[in-house]
């Protein structure tokens, strides 16, 4: 299984997606992806990780991972980073599908055959523009909610206890919003007022009033805030029984985390934004987060997610699998899943899932009844939609063995 070549491609339409593809002397291709700065990361891929891989055995997957690693851009995750896991999910596909097994059944089969999903309440136009996670990126503008298939975003914000009922007829029975986003305090973070903070609980106590403890909620604070804000934010959530709230304070400040565990009885997850083992012994020994969130397609893949989790494990604690990104990491994030015993469920944006990530690829891991899995076909059992490659707005290079 010599690498010959190394592919990649974006879209204009999307502009925070790179796919990369690796091709192997007898012919299989495996698929990997990444996103935000995919311009950078398509650049890393082909000026300083072709050159290490091309000619290699694609099955020494651990050895290839730790050639790839970088010197510089090393921790969290960095265009270096990225552009590594794109590349090492791409060589678990293709280990995966050189044995004619879904890649679940090569990394040790399965603890379950499907989990539980939760939804981040994003609309089909979250963060869409560029890599900016700030309201004017948010995709409120694509309309009220109704013109749209599951706009949850601008749902959530306007009617969430429209937006919960519709999720538990699916059968999801956890949701995760984030409305202090929208308080004038977060464009700096040092403190919240009293009005956005009550203007924050809004959507969350409106869904427990309207269908009491059915719903589990989830806050996202995406690092905006102080430890002080983060602390009086926790205090007001602390009464509705919220599941976790994510990413409280940057990620890296593990002794703020530390301090916010220990004022509040509220669990906190947080991590996707970190990468190395190192980072993630921190956050869970020094900060003792409750769950760490890894996503898979910015952690340097498979291969160290699979190490994250097992870390998480030995201090007992689950470990979360992040997607609201593109289809190869929610099935990349599947499979993991279903095999790891420390997982307790995944996440998906059905605004993403059921509108634009069908255009994309040509096979979803199936979601049913509030559950989902992945297909029965060999390695991620998915591919990229042909028709991709020549589209007006395709950004297509390829770098082969001389």
């Amino acid at each position: 299984m010599k690498i010959e070549a190394v592919e990649t491609l974006r879209l204009a339409e999307h502009p925070n997606l790179l796919w990369v593809r690796i091709h192997t002397s007898d012919g299989l291709t495996g698929l990997g992806e990444t996103y935000f700065g995919a311009g950078p990361c398509e650049a890393d891929v082909h000026d300083r990780i072709a050159p290490i891989v091309l000619g290699q055995d694609a099955r020494r997957i651990e050895f290839l991972n730790m050639k790839m690693q970088p010197y510089v851009g090393f921790t969290g995750t960095g265009a270096e980073i990225r552009a590594v896991a794109a590349v090492d999910v791409a060589l678990w596909d293709l280990a995966a599908k050189s044995v004619n097994k879904p890649l679940v059944d090569l990394l040790g089969g399965r603890t379950r055959d499907r989990i539980a999903v939760y939804n981040t309440c994003a609309g089909p136009a979250y963060v869409s523009k560029t890599s900016a996670v700030r309201p004017d990126n948010f995709g409120t503008d694509e309309g009220s909610g109704s013109a749209v298939l599951h706009d949850d975003l601008n749902g959530f914000l306007n009617h969430p206890e429209d937006v919960a009922a519709s999720l538990m007829e699916m059968g999801i029975f956890s949701m995760k919003i984030w409305p202090f986003d929208l308080a004038e305090g977060a464009a700096d973070g040092i403190d919240i007022s009293l009005a956005d903070l009550k203007k924050g609980l809004e959507p969350f106590e409106r869904i427990r009033k309207a269908h009491g403890d059915r719903m589990r909620l989830k806050a996202e604070l995406h690092g905006l805030w102080s430890l002080n804000a983060a602390k009086k934010i926790a205090q007001a959530l602390e009464p509705l029984d919220i599941d976790w709230i994510e990413d409280p304070v940057w990620m890296d400040r593990t002794d703020d985390i530390r301090k916010l565990t220990e004022s509040s009885p509220v669990p906190f997850a947080g991590g996707e934004t970190l990468a190395s083992l190192g980072q993630f012994k921190a956050l869970i020994e020094d900060g003792d987060i409750a769950t760490p969130i890894v996503d898979v397609t910015w952690a340097s893949g498979v291969t160290i997610a699979r190490k994250i989790a097992a870390l998480a494990e030995a201090n007992a604690r689950p470990v979360a699998f992040h997607d609201c990104s593109g289809p190869v990491t929610l099935a990349v994030s599947t499979h993991l899943a279903l095999g790891l015993r420390n997982v307790r469920e995944q996440e998906i944006a059905r605004g993403f899932y059921f509108n634009w990530y069908q255009d994309l690829v040509d096979d979803l891991p199936p979601i049913e009844t509030g559950m989902i899995t992945v297909p029965e076909k060999p390695g991620l059992g998915m591919d990229l939609q042909p028709g991709l490659f020549t589209r007006e707005d395709a950004i297509h290079r390829i770098s082969r063995l001389d």
